[in-house]
């Protein structure tokens, strides 16, 4: 009888998410012109609506002429006085939360204000639609009898009253009772501050439990995983975890991480992949056999396009939805309910479908790496290789750096490929210097690189001389505005250079 209830309850759950998601799905285009109405409509009163004239706004083509487009460094001054307890900044009232994530341009950190309706109408709207398009999807499935495995971080409190954390941390301290009742770890170990110890902790409280699904980053959750298997002497996690079916996994691509999955388990399990940041829950897969995004246009984000070669233009053109064409390289641009306004993100997705809007994520708008969730970008490395140049003699001609991916047995790690114009006087204090400076510049880098955890120590080769060069000749790309790939998030570049070098290894 209870089961039966339970699964009438869950039934009804799944088919009520479905058809709430319909109407964006039959009518994108109305539906996302009246969620930018909504937010202007709700942040008239605010500093940034009554510069822009939010009251004045009547239709898609106000709203482009009227707001500029704009990145972090534009709005920091903003947030900066929201952290300090100001009120109607960027969106109504005072937001006291702040999802910190790295990786700008200019600063180590940025903060991304979250606020009620980000959580109530994005972030958790998502969640449940996720689950409801899995059990849609799955309809013998069983993960809603068992508990939800979660990660997440850990927050503090600013100095003027306001806190900031990571997003997930955020996300579980405001989870709502029914989510709570089904999550583990519990919210006072999953928030803990000292990765180790959280570590242990949570080994110790799940391992006895039915865990059946899982919601993380790869990298981290492979890093909880093996801790698991270790402690229970188990050689495959579905020994611990029967009943565990789904993982859903967001943060950075899988791709990387696909065959260490598949090798901690004896049977199939299944991977459902996100889109989701701390700007916000953008896209969730929503068919079976195929990773494609479907991208979520009720959620509280109204979605504007720039075509990547147009990106640094002066006046770059702006889409909105309905004019986004198939399998064209786009940045993205947002405007939220947190009081983002046309805020290019910074990342790069394609389309692979019209109606319903399906996407895939192609990478970011600049050169990076983010294989472990460490948001490198070339800024970062610039200057940390200059400080490495200064503290040893030497100077550097030219470099690239890529992913070592992690194995069941080692940690991943960045392998730098650079050609000096002057060898350093120690390589190993280079490396040492370049490793800290990245740690100070990159927050996220630095989280990473905490007890070799999740990433070991750069590992460099010298490049022979001229092999930039001769890799550019071999690719017909000599003169010109061709540039050497400074960064990257798979090891296209780097293998072949390899292949081209003398194989010197640090």
């Amino acid at each position: 009888m209870v089961k039966t209830l339970m699964n009438s309850i869950y039934e009804f759950f799944v088919k009520r998410r479905l058809d709430q998601m319909q109407p964006f799905i039959d009518h994108p285009v109305e539906v996302q012109n009246r969620l930018m109405l909504d937010l202007v409509y709700t942040a008239r009163d605010t500093q940034i609506g009554r510069k822009y004239g939010f009251r004045e706004i009547k239709k898609y083509e106000d709203f482009a002429s009227r707001l500029p487009l704009c990145k972090y460094e534009d709005l920091c001054p903003s947030i900066e006085r929201m952290r300090r307890g100001e009120a109607d900044v960027l969106w109504p009232g005072k937001v006291r939360w702040f999802a910190k994530s790295s990786a700008t341009t200019n600063a180590k950190s940025k903060y991304i204000p979250i606020t009620e309706s980000c959580l109530d109408k994005c972030h958790y709207k998502a969640g449940k639609d996720m689950f409801a398009i899995y059990a849609h999807n799955h309809p013998d499935t069983k993960f809603f009898a068992g508990k939800n495995l979660r990660l997440g971080g850990s927050y503090r409190l600013y100095d003027y009253g306001t806190l900031y954390g990571d997003v997930s941390s955020i996300l579980v301290e405001h989870l709502p009772l029914w989510a709570e009742w089904r999550g583990t770890p519990s919210k006072k170990v999953v928030l803990m501050s000292d990765w180790e110890s959280k570590l242990k902790a949570i080994v110790l409280e799940v391992v006895k439990q039915d865990v059946r699904s899982l919601v993380g980053v790869p990298s981290w959750m492979l890093v909880l995983l093996s801790k698991v298997m270790e402690t229970s002497q188990k050689k495959y996690i579905d020994e611990v975890w029967p009943n565990l079916e789904v993982f859903f996994h967001g943060g950075v691509s899988f791709k990387p991480y696909i065959e260490q999955y598949k090798n901690i388990f004896r049977k199939d399990i299944n991977y459902y992949d996100t889109y989701n940041a701390s700007e916000g829950f953008f896209a969730i897969q929503d068919q079976k056999h195929s990773k494609e995004l479907l991208l979520l246009l009720n959620h509280g984000i109204f979605y504007e396009f720039i075509p990547m070669e147009e990106l640094d233009s002066e006046f770059p053109p702006v889409l909105p939805i309905e004019k986004a064409q198939l399998n064209l390289n786009y940045a993205m641009v947002i405007s939220t309910n947190t009081g983002l306004w046309r805020y290019i993100i910074g990342d790069t997705v394609k389309f692979t479908h019209l109606l319903p809007y399906r996407i895939i994520i192609s990478g970011r708008t600049k050169h990076f790496i983010n294989t472990f969730g460490e948001e490198l970008i070339v800024e970062n490395a610039d200057e940390a290789l200059s400080k490495a140049c200064k503290g040893t003699d030497s100077i550097v001609r030219e470099y690239t750096a890529g992913p070592i991916y992690m194995t069941e047995r080692s940690s991943g790690a960045h392998e730098w490929i650079i050609e000096f114009e002057k060898i350093p006087t120690d390589m190993s204090v280079f490396c040492d210097i370049l490793d800290s400076t990245l740690q100070s510049l990159n927050s996220d880098y630095e989280v990473k690189r905490y007890n070799n955890m999740i990433l070991l120590p750069p590992m460099i080769r010298i490049a022979r001389k001229g092999l930039f060069y001769d890799w550019f000749k071999s690719c017909c790309k000599l003169g010109g505005q061709n540039k050497v790939p400074r960064l990257a998030n798979d090891r296209t570049y780097l293998d072949i250079l390899l292949q081209m070098n003398q194989n010197v290894f640090l």
